[in-house]
């Protein structure tokens, strides 16, 4: 099937057999290899990305169901205050988790822009990390929502 949509700002077609996984069609089709797949079961969070702004695990959706769609992976992500919060926080470890975090966090705090303990750990919830234990996590989604706010 033909599947025709935008990614990172920038206009894509290509061909996709009907049961190709998203995730599968960004890596593999695209070269976009910053989505990871972990659990392939939508558990883990590492391949979330943004479909017209929300976030979605790209392990969950078929290519074709995206066709049409406005695309963010973790390549296009302007580098900003969330980045650099991860980095100074100590939030990054293995890395193997972060782009999901990332795309999961920066449309919360799109969403949030002054949130409280409780919402950080709740929007944090659909995404695992086996590192950092969370803290350096939550400390980095502070600092960028503060210098975020401060404009």
């Amino acid at each position: 099937m033909r599947v025709a949509l935008e990614v990172n700002g920038r206009r894509y077609e290509g061909d996709a057999e009907p049961r190709t996984l998203l995730s599968d069609f960004l890596r593999h089709e695209l070269g976009l290899t910053g989505t990871n797949v972990g659990c392939e079961h939508g558990v883990c969070g590492a391949c979330t990305v943004q479909l017209d702004g929300e976030p979605v695990r790209s392990c969950l959706m078929l290519a074709v169901q995206a066709d049409g769609s406005r695309l963010t992976t973790v390549e296009g992500l302007p580098w900003g205050a969330l980045q650099d919060a991860f980095q100074q926080s100590h939030a990054l470890q293995c890395g193997f988790c972060t782009p999901g975090f990332l795309m999961s966090i920066d449309a919360f705090l799109r969403a949030t822009p002054h949130p409280n303990d409780e919402e950080i750990r709740e929007a944090l919830a659909g995404n695992l990390c086996r590192c950092t234990g969370y803290l350096p996590i939550i400390e980095a989604v502070r600092l960028a929502a503060g210098r975020l706010a401060d404009g």
